[in-house]
């Protein structure tokens, strides 16, 4: 059963804008465990569904990406690594990318192809990449869920375990794909957040603020919610208060 903490009014497929749903995506970031400081750069893992449903919004969440390496350059940086299913059994990762233009370069050279989703597939390839060197945060955009969701949850409850929170930004509202993503979400400590296309600038704002708070912890997302207002702003004083 998915924790009511996870779960977010039942708004169908009305925008992240209300106020309800950006709240409660703010309360579980709040709650989630705060960045261990270490030598060098955060690690960040930015995964998208690249399913043939996907494809009208690619073009957008190119242009959304580029502002989490923006927001995180004064900090030391924020090392990105691409990840993406698609077609029959495809999975890609790239290099770790320190640097907005190869990781557009990257993104807009990717043409979505129809197949089914591969979520346990990206938990799996997490896991394996902070064993290697710890990752602070996955964030995970896509549309739906077709796989077995006991084992996504217990795969979901590994990487719990290792420490690496899940953020899983959900187009569409389909409710099979909402029900796993909030489930994911509450075993990873992370938070799931719906939108749509009239959310655009606010889901480029939590994204960047998820890269901040990955890269430099509570100080530097507090400075960027005092400079951006809006949403960060929110944030930074959730975060004050856990």
């Amino acid at each position: 059963m998915v924790s009511n903490k996870t779960k977010l009014p039942d708004t169908g497929n009305k925008a992240l804008s209300s106020q309800s749903q950006v709240d409660a995506f703010l309360q579980r970031l709040a709650a989630t465990p705060k960045p261990v400081p270490q030598a060098g750069r955060g690690r960040l893992i930015f995964a998208m569904d690249a399913t043939a449903s996907r494809q009208p919004s690619w073009d957008s969440a190119c242009q959304i990406q580029g502002e989490m390496f923006r927001e995180t350059a004064a900090l030391g940086g924020l090392d990105i690594q691409l990840a993406y299913y698609r077609g029959f059994h495809e999975f890609d990762a790239s290099p770790w990318l320190s640097d907005a233009e190869t990781l557009l370069g990257r993104m807009t050279a990717v043409q979505c192809r129809g197949g089914q989703t591969q979520i346990d597939r990206l938990l799996h390839h997490t896991i394996a990449e902070t064993k290697q060197r710890k990752v602070q945060a996955l964030v995970f955009v896509g549309d739906c869920f077709e796989e077995d969701i006991d084992r996504v949850c217990q795969t979901a409850g590994a990487l719990g375990l290792l420490g690496v929170p899940a953020f899983l930004f959900h187009e569409g509202g389909e409710p099979a794909a909402r029900r796993a993503f909030e489930e994911i979400a509450r075993l990873t400590k992370g938070a799931y957040c719906p939108f749509d296309a009239s959310s655009a600038q606010q889901l480029r704002d939590l994204l960047s603020a998820v890269a901040v708070y990955a890269a430099g912890g509570y100080r530097a997302l507090e400075s960027y919610g005092k400079r951006k207002g809006g949403a960060a702003l929110m944030l930074t004083s959730r975060l004050g208060r856990a």
